[in-house]
């Protein structure tokens, strides 16, 4: 899927909010870089931690809220 495709089904989830999705992505990236799984069919080795944050992020298995 391409990263604009990807980009937009994140936006939905956030409520179009691009500084919560800015700041989901870095933290889940954060997490990932150490050492957390990927929730999606990814590898942390070959692909980018942001990548994989997004698409996490646009396919619903990371749920964003505004909340702390």
């Amino acid at each position: 899927m391409k990263i604009e495709k990807l980009t937009a089904l994140a936006l939905e989830k956030v409520d179009f909010d691009r500084y919560l999705l800015a700041a989901a992505i870095g933290k889940r990236a954060t997490a990932i870089a150490n050492g957390a799984a990927p929730l999606v069919d990814m590898d942390a080795k070959i692909d980018k931690f942001t990548d994989i944050a997004l698409v996490e992020i646009a396919k619903g298995k990371i749920v964003v809220n505004n909340e702390g």
